[in-house]
């Protein structure tokens, strides 16, 4: 489960917490990963922020922003916390210049499907060479 909630402390700066508890971690972040890393995870959460209010005064990520520099987007097809059709949204509004897709990574490639990854990257960075 996914717990967001308001953070009730004025000696704080940030407006909302994160927490991703261990049936969110399980079946949206590490579902193809194996079960040692899940399980680490388990052991590391803590509390996170949203950082809501800096990012509302960010200016929005452009061409101009990133310069020359070519973008490229790894996508993965089991990825339940950034599902595909908001990665393919996400490749759409970032001019990326590059895409490869791992087939059955979910959201921590490195751990899922750190070949595959690894292979990826590489591909990524001869072609932007």
């Amino acid at each position: 489960m996914l717990n967001i909630q308001p953070l009730n402390t004025q000696s704080l700066d940030i407006q909302q917490i994160i927490w991703f508890g261990p049936k969110f971690l399980s079946e949206k972040l590490y579902q193809a990963s194996p079960i040692k890393y899940l399980e680490l995870a388990k052991t590391l959460i803590r509390q996170g922020s949203l950082f809501t209010e800096d990012l509302s005064q960010q200016k929005i990520l452009s061409k101009e922003g990133y310069g020359p520099a070519p973008r490229a987007f790894i996508i993965c097809t089991e990825d339940q916390a950034l599902v595909l059709k908001h990665q393919l949204w996400m490749i759409q509004n970032a001019g990326i210049d590059d895409i490869v897709e791992i087939k059955g990574a979910d959201h921590m490639a490195m751990l899922s499907k750190p070949q595959e990854l690894c292979d990826s990257l590489l591909h990524i960075a001869s072609n932007c060479a």
